[in-house]
């Protein structure tokens, strides 16, 4: 099959989460393409066990232009610090809000701590890079895209996802409601939705209990054990996919190819959302 070749040369996109796994992937394919790209993410090096040097680096020695700019995406303010460090790159095109963590627990089971810490990270940073992305963009007058990271779980329940399947569902709408007020300014709001894919992804504080269960106690024997759903048995593909076949769908998105393209999910789950 046929490769697209994507030019983003003069371009600067900032990538969320960009140190591991999908961002790390998709701030890589920006960098080939010709864009500057700023890894805003909690750590410099990645989670994964294979992987060792910082993404940036990896841009530079590729012959692109990276920096790393240490963010906490569930703080509001150091979103708006790592799009206003653009600036000095001209701004950003392409604002990528990715960063997000995982967490298991049936409803009942499911603790305040875990649940706000999932909401801070997956709902209020994709809220914050919006916003923030969305305000420059209008203040330079020069109209860019968004690309969020959404997921199979923005419109598909399963069994265990209380914290999670609610956070990607509000990122769902995040993702359509921007797009609707954005869309006379020109600026297009759009999001990935991947399946299940081979990356490190979970929480990154591990002092919060997997499973807080805010001193409830336990004793029905009638509700199912997490994992006794399994989304990966209900993949027509019949595997996981990787961070290197989603990255190209963020690519499109900001592309001048999806230039009537907004407020859509687009899946990228080996065939999930058919079923």
């Amino acid at each position: 099959m046929g490769e697209l070749q994507y030019d983003f040369s003069g371009e600067t996109v900032v990538v969320t989460g960009g140190a591991s796994g999908i961002g790390r992937a998709v701030a890589r394919r920006f960098g080939d393409a010709g864009a500057t790209v700023l890894i805003a993410d909690i750590r410099e090096h990645p989670v994964d066990g294979a992987e060792s040097t910082p993404t940036h680096e990896l841009i530079e020695d590729n012959g692109g232009r990276a920096i790393f700019v240490e963010t906490d995406v569930s703080d509001p303010d150091d979103v708006a610090a790592v799009v206003e460090a653009s600036r000095e790159f001209g701004g950003v095109d392409v604002m990528v809000n990715n960063a997000g963590i995982y967490r298991e627990a049936s409803l009942i089971e499911t603790g305040t701590a875990a649940f706000d810490q999932v909401f801070a990270i997956n709902v209020r940073g994709v809220f914050a890079g919006c916003r923030a992305a969305a305000r420059q963009m209008l203040a330079r007058d020069d109209p860019g895209c968004i690309v969020n990271t959404a997921s199979i779980s923005s419109e598909y329940a399963q069994v265990g996802h209380t914290m999670y399947d609610a956070s990607k569902g509000a990122v769902m709408m995040i993702t359509r409601v921007g797009a609707l007020e954005l869309a006379k300014h020109d600026i297009r709001v759009n999001a990935v939705a991947p399946g299940v894919i081979e990356t490190t992804f979970g929480t990154d504080n591990p002092e919060i209990e997997q499973t807080n269960t805010d001193g409830f106690i336990l004793e029905s024997a009638d509700i199912p054990e997490i994992g006794e759903q399994k989304v990966s048995a209900d993949i027509p593909m019949d595997r996981m996919g990787t961070p290197d076949e989603l990255a190209g769908s963020y690519l499109f998105l900001a592309s001048e190819a999806a230039s009537y393209v907004t407020g859509h999910l687009l899946y990228a789950d080996g065939g999930y959302s058919i079923l």
